[in-house]
């Protein structure tokens, strides 16, 4: 699993824009400034849509404050999903939807989570971590079913 200290794995996924789907470099788009980079289990789903991502589009102007250059959400989905839950949870510019549809991104970062027994198949952990300049100084891994340490409230309280 990686850790803090290690550097951002570089790999091409796909981020959702307003113009549709592109092709991003995970080191372009997490290596420069500070990032912060949290993963949900999937889109649409009740913990994500009602509190993981709703509270870092709230607090996006006090990540910001706190010298956060970017939020990005990751979700082993596709990015026309993504795209969709960003446009229902009303994220507009405040966090970057990154898909990591086949889960190559989350397996690198040894943060996978199987739910093939209740039907999601490979899916991500729930997790946040800040990366500076491609390195990752905070990661904080929620325990099954939990939805503790990588709140968008205790990211902003590492800041």
């Amino acid at each position: 699993m990686i850790k803090t200290g290690d550097k951002i794995p570089s790999m091409k996924l796909m981020v959702v824009t307003a113009e549709g789907p592109r092709e991003a470099d995970t080191a372009e788009l997490l290596g420069r400034g500070k990032v912060v980079l949290f993963a949900v289990p999937g889109a649409f789903t009740p913990t994500c849509s009602a509190k993981h991502l709703p509270g870092f589009v709230k607090l996006a102007g006090e990540f910001k404050a706190k010298g956060v250059d970017k939020i990005v959400c990751l979700a082993v989905n596709d990015a026309y999903v993504l795209g969709a839950w960003a446009k229902d949870q009303k994220s507009g510019d405040a966090v970057v939807m990154l898909a990591d549809g086949a889960g190559i991104f989350t397996k690198a970062l040894g943060l996978e989570l199987d739910l093939a027994a209740r039907g999601m198949g490979l899916r991500s952990q729930r997790f946040a971590l800040v990366v500076e300049d491609g390195v990752v100084t905070h990661l904080a891994v929620e325990e099954p079913g939990g939805f503790e340490v990588s709140r968008a409230e205790a990211v902003l309280e590492t800041l």
